[in-house]
């Protein structure tokens, strides 16, 4: 049987040159960064280097970029270290109703401690509107936090003028760039943000590894206690493998970007027109065009995302309903109720993400396969059926 990966958005493979690239610093080169000994001294220069790899591909001063587990902790820190460094300025935080959940449930927290939150909507797009954004402002806000792109439907935000306006009053603003960073051109002087999350095993890393871009000034309380690694401001012995690893993919996507970005939008927009034109009652949520292009998502009537996947699974097809951070949940996404969708239209979503292996005899299968699973599905459906009656 085939087996056909196009869930790239909920992770992707380690690329073979990163892992060759790990690879001593599993076995000969493993010594703690900290130690000043030779061992230790030839992993800490490891970690500078490739500090400066993905700070010179972020526009970055290396001094900028934080190590960190991942785009969860990232989020986190920018989050909690903003808000607590900046709590005698205010204590309002502006963020949006579609954002991830590793913004989403810090915030809430925040809530609980007295924090005031402002949850901006979207349009049906998934699109923040700058005067929505500009009409939430006070003079106790201190932080906007807006993903650049959205890890359900592909929607990229109109960060550049989001910002302009965040900075017009003096405000930090931050982005969760974890579905962009090595996707799509990114450059944090052009975008003007404060703090930027990314997170290697979305781009062909190794899983457990992340980095948060602090611009020099911002003002951020540490966010782990222990030793005085990454400038006092994240204790933790460093994942040296994991960092080498994350620099070396970085480098490899900036370098296939133009390349991967030509034929995964060329895929994505085969599978937007066919799959509408061979299913019907079919609808492409996210933005037509400001989209990621690796980027699909649908809502099929009449029938569950969730069916469809594990139909699509036997084939040997895997992808997905939405972020797979909540695909054991029962609840319909938070991202397509915000776009304006019903409970019963936001159940039946199924999203498709391209990638660096993705082939294009995977999508030729996918689209010989997938309305047959829809008509079979359909047939069981007592939606459906009275519909048809």
């Amino acid at each position: 049987m085939k087996r056909i990966y196009l869930d790239y958005a909920a992770t992707t493979p380690c690329d073979p040159e990163v892992l060759k690239e790990m690879e001593p610093y599993l076995f000969e080169k493993f010594g703690n960064p900290s130690s000043i000994h030779s061992f230790g001294q030839e992993a800490k220069k490891a970690i500078e280097s490739a500090r400066e790899t993905i700070a010179k591909i972020l526009g970055a001063r290396p001094e900028e970029i934080i190590f960190t587990s991942g785009g969860t902790e990232s989020n986190n820190f920018s989050l909690f270290g903003v808000a607590y460094a900046l709590q005698e300025r205010g204590n309002h935080i502006i963020t949006s109703s579609i954002e991830h959940h590793a913004v989403l449930e810090p915030v809430k927290i925040l809530e609980k401690r007295g924090f005031k939150v402002t949850y901006l909507k979207v349009n049906k797009f998934g699109l923040v509107d700058p005067q929505d954004l500009k009409k939430a402002i006070t003079d106790k806000t201190i932080l906007i936090s807006i993903m650049h792109a959205n890890n359900e439907i592909g929607t990229i935000q109109p960060i550049k003028e989001l910002v302009e306006i965040a900075h017009r009053r003096d405000i930090y603003f931050h982005t969760d760039a974890v579905q962009t960073v090595g996707h799509i051109p990114l450059d944090v002087n052009e975008l003007k943000v404060d703090l930027l999350s990314l997170s290697a095993h979305k781009f062909y890393g190794p899983k457990g590894v992340g980095a948060l871009y602090v611009r020099k000034g911002t003002r951020l309380v540490r966010f782990l206690h222990g030793g005085d690694q990454e400038r006092g401001l994240r204790a933790s012995t460093h994942n040296t493998p994991g960092i080498v690893g994350m620099a070396k993919a970085l480098e490899l996507c900036q370098k296939n970007m133009a390349k991967e970005i030509e034929f995964q939008e060329r895929l994505r927009d085969r599978i937007i027109e066919e799959i509408q034109e061979k299913i019907p009652e079919v609808y492409l949520n996210g933005h037509p065009k400001l989209r990621l292009p690796n980027n699909v998502n649908f809502s099929i009537k009449y029938i569950e995302g969730e069916s469809i996947l594990l139909h699509l699974d036997l084939l040997g097809i895997a992808v997905s309903t939405g972020s797979a951070c909540t695909s054991s949940s029962l609840e319909p996404s938070h991202v397509l109720l915000a776009i304006g969708l019903s409970p019963e239209i936001a159940h039946g979503s199924l999203r498709i993400t391209l990638g660096r292996w993705t082939k294009e005899e995977d999508i030729d299968y996918l689209l010989e396969e997938l309305p047959g699973v829809v008509d079979k599905l359909r047939t069981m459906s007592p939606l459906y059926n009275k519909k048809e009656k």
